[in-house]
């Protein structure tokens, strides 16, 4: 493939698809677009590897997903298998195993986003994409009829460059710098969220073989106040683990909050042999990112723009699961993408381009109308409380709740928890 573009505007040769953001939504789109024949152009902000806010935990649906992309999941490539998530609360120490079922493997995944990223893209370039690391795009280049024709950037020199091609899929993250250029806002009516998580040494709880989550948070200064949002401890395999706490914008506590203290103050109360009380055995520091949750952008195609993951609010607002969703997204847009782009530009590409939007809303839509439910139903805390008093001493209906957080069933011939699932997630109006 020859350069693309050239500083001062002109273009030497053309992309059929530039991906703006080399996340797993991006890498993904861009993997599945190459191997299908497209010539793709991966855009990246940043060099590899590189850190990224995260849990670092996998569920079978994003196992899944990597599988498609022919990733090596096994623990000799550096996998952390994990069987299941232990819930913790209102007392209670419940370990689920994740389903057995036809559509997804029956095991999760722990790694870091260091090595998770970057292994994405080198899966994407292998493929063919061509990745350009340290480009900064800053909008669209739009032609007369508003619509996008490349994108306007700044190289690693700093100096403006564009970039042509028919189409271009947006996968730039929580900050949606280019679909906010092509005036897609954010909508509030939508689920929000935010997670701080930090590295702690903790041989102890290193190699744990389940995803763990707190449903009940208590302060180390009053250990009967509970605190607003959820926790989690991912052991890493490697000496770490992954601890976080994520909150909703249905809390009353949402944006009024010191999330970095509430995380320590948790910590506090965790046994002292696991290593994360103040600063001994912690390994970086606190950070934090937005969730974008249940479409809180659209349209997911306008004018020459795919918007794939969290670009396109796409987080699950059971459980706060993004990666799965980006990567889904991104194999999606490139099946739309390559049927499209086999068109003569104009009335019938665009057709085809619309099943992109029409085909999220129908495997997303219903579900995540039920999650905006949920996430109303659980930012109360004595609603909270209840379900966890309650709830959390019948294994068969934690199963059940698992099923439904992790959107893991069986779309035929799956069993009667399958079949409620699915039948409340069609008759649900799509978000």
């Amino acid at each position: 493939m020859n350069d693309l573009a050239v500083s001062g505007g002109t273009v030497a040769d053309e992309a059929d698809v530039i991906v703006v953001g080399a996340g797993p939504g991006g890498s993904a789109a861009a993997y599945h677009m190459a191997r299908h024949g497209l010539r793709v152009l991966l855009l990246e902000k940043t060099e590899f590897p590189r850190e990224k806010v995260c849990g670092d935990g996998l569920t079978p649906r994003a196992t899944r997903q990597l599988i498609r992309m022919g990733v090596d999941t096994s623990e000799k490539a550096g996998w952390l298998h994990n069987r299941g998530l232990r819930v913790i609360g209102g007392g209670v120490r419940l370990e689920l195993d994740w389903p057995e079922l036809a559509s997804f493997p029956s095991y999760g995944l722990v790694r870091t986003r260091l090595d998770f990223d970057d292994m994405l893209a080198k899966r994407a370039v292998e493929a063919g994409a061509l990745l350009r690391t340290g480009v900064t795009v800053t909008g669209p280049v739009l032609d007369a009829d508003g619509r996008a024709i490349g994108v306007e950037a700044k190289g690693p020199d700093r100096e403006p460059v564009q970039y042509r091609a028919p189409l271009v899929i947006a996968a730039d993250g929580v900050s949606g710098k280019f679909p906010l250029a092509m005036g897609l806002a954010k909508r509030d009516d939508r689920p929000l969220g935010v997670a701080v998580r930090r590295y702690y040494q903790s041989p102890v709880r290193a190699d744990d073989d389940y995803l763990e989550s707190w449903l009940e948070l208590r302060s180390a200064q009053d250990r009967d106040r509970l605190l607003p949002g959820y926790g989690w401890i991912f052991g890493l395999g490697d000496g770490r683990v992954n601890v976080g706490l994520g909150i909703l914008n249905s809390s009353s506590a949402f944006g009024r909050t010191n999330y970095r203290a509430m995380l320590t103050d948790w910590l506090n109360t965790t046994p002292e042999e696991w290593g994360m009380r103040g600063e001994a055995n912690a390994d970086g520091p606190i950070l934090g990112a937005a969730l974008p949750m249940g479409f809180n952008r659209v349209p997911h195609y306008t004018r020459g723009v795919m918007l794939v993951g969290d670009s396109g609010g796409m987080v699950n607002p059971m459980n706060g699961e993004g990666i799965a969703y980006a990567m889904e997204s991104g194999e999606l847009a490139a099946e739309v993408a390559v049927q499209a782009l086999a068109r003569p530009a104009g009335a019938d590409r665009e057709r085809a381009l619309q099943a992109y939007p029409a085909e999220l809303k129908v495997r997303f839509g219903g579900y995540y109308r039920l999650g905006g439910v949920f996430v109303k139903l659980i930012g109360n805390p004595q609603i909270m409380r209840i379900a966890t008093k309650h709830g959390m001493p019948h294994p068969t209906l934690m199963r059940f709740v698992l099923k439904l957080l992790a959107n893991l069933t069986d779309p035929r011939d799956g069993d009667a928890m399958d079949r409620i699932i699915n039948g409340l997630t069609k008759v649900a109006p799509a978000v």
